[in-house]
């Protein structure tokens, strides 16, 4: 794309803050701020992002609490300077970032819709012939004329929301703006955010909702410890972040076996067999596979056992539970049951999966352990999706037999 088309472009950001927290971190700030000392202690939020957004495109943050994308957004928005590197932004920025940002407790709401405005450069005349419609948009009632302080969260996002969005900006910056408000809201802003990209808007949008990233945006940054660890399509991203969090969570429930609690139920062991009884990882289209596994139960009473067929991204594709298929684990030994559940003609296309065994009490209501195993179905296709569903294509009703 065209120099001109670019709003954004970040080059080199880094951004530290100074260690504060504790007496001694203090000291030593100051003591290197009035000697001029470069080694003042400090955090490092972001370090070194390269990144350009070019108008009409929607880009998705995504990343772990303390990644540093707020910090990116707000530099971004101008609300904050970078240690090093350089900023250039072109274009009318509305950004919706921390709750209530930018509102004065005391003023009611339609005071603060003034204020905002002239914070934007607008005129009165231009306010007052937005005020009606950034009122309905909020549609937060009598509040309008009530001092902000007294405004739930909810409220407050609802009026930030319609006064950004009614202002038509160049730029849209929302920093988990969907996760609070009702779900009519929600989709209120959804469907407000897909017309303003369908206008040539340009968005960035940050969120841990991977469903809101992948349904709003085309791109997708992942910051990582403040560092980006992956650009590109949206969706290629979300897959990998999520593919990520299942890997981290699965090493968090193996150390977490490594000391387990026999006073609650638990997997004691689980595997894969193949339909002649042998314990594999790699299975062909059409085949057979086995989710074998031995439960502990504490009061020696049957546990309800749930085993479920996942991909390697985490999607769900299919899960059993014994007491709904009227199976009860056989008593191998006190407090031990044993357990398997069969899947002949596999329909997996494909891929990567994972097999999850989970133990619940024996009233199927409260979930203790979960043991994962991940296997390969192998072979080629040029079918979608996750199951190879038996269909027969036919000429409709439409067509000619």
């Amino acid at each position: 794309m065209s120099a001109e088309k670019t709003l954004v472009r970040l080059s080199g950001i880094t951004k530290d803050y100074p260690k504060v927290a504790t007496g001694g971190d203090r000291l030593r700030t100051l003591a290197s701020l009035f000697l001029r000392r470069g080694d003042t202690p400090h955090f490092r939020a972001l370090d070194g992002i390269d990144l350009e957004v070019h108008r009409g495109e929607s880009l998705g943050l995504v990343g772990e609490n303390g990644a540093g994308k707020s910090t990116l957004l707000k530099i971004i928005a101008g609300v904050v300077k970078p240690t090093r590197g350089t900023v250039g932004v072109a274009g009318r920025v509305g950004a919706l970032l921390e709750l209530g940002s930018g509102f004065h407790p005391e003023y009611t709401g339609r005071e603060n819709i003034d204020l905002a405005a002239a914070l934007m450069g607008l005129s009165r005349r231009e306010t007052r012939a937005r005020v009606d419609e950034i009122v309905a948009f909020a549609d937060i009632g009598a509040h309008i004329d009530e001092p902000i302080k007294h405004y739930s969260s909810g409220m407050v996002v609802r009026l930030g929301f319609a006064v950004a969005t009614t202002l038509k900006p160049d730029i849209l910056i929302t920093d988990e703006v969907l996760a609070v408000g009702d779900e009519s809201f929600q989709k209120k802003c959804i469907a407000w955010l897909e017309r303003f990209l369908a206008d040539g808007g340009t968005l960035l949008l940050c969120s841990h909702s991977m469903f809101h990233i992948q349904t709003l945006c085309r791109r997708a940054v992942w910051l990582h410890h403040g560092q980006q660890r992956l650009y590109g399509d949206a969706f290629d991203v979300t897959r990998e972040y999520l593919a990520y969090h299942e890997e981290k969570s699965r090493t968090e429930k193996l150390a977490h076996r490594a000391a387990p609690n026999m006073q609650v139920p638990r997997i004691i062991e689980a595997w894969i067999e193949d339909g002649e009884g042998e314990r594999c990882t790699h299975f062909a289209k059409g085949g057979t596979l086995v989710v074998q596994g031995i439960a502990h139960e504490p009061e020696d009473q049957p546990p309800v056992v749930l085993v479920g067929l996942v991909r390697i991204d985490g999607t769900p594709v299919f899960g059993a539970i014994t007491n709904e298929d009227g199976f009860v684990p056989p008593r191998l030994e006190p407090t031990r049951f044993g357990f398997a559940v069969r899947f002949e003609n596999l329909s997996l296309l494909p891929g990567k999966y994972r097999a999850r065994t989970h133990v619940m009490d024996v009233q199927g209501l409260r979930l203790f352990d979960t043991v994962e195993m991940e296997f390969t179905v192998a072979g080629e296709t040029r079918e979608f999706g996750l199951v190879a569903l038996p269909h027969e294509w036919t000429a409709g009703r439409g067509g000619n037999a």
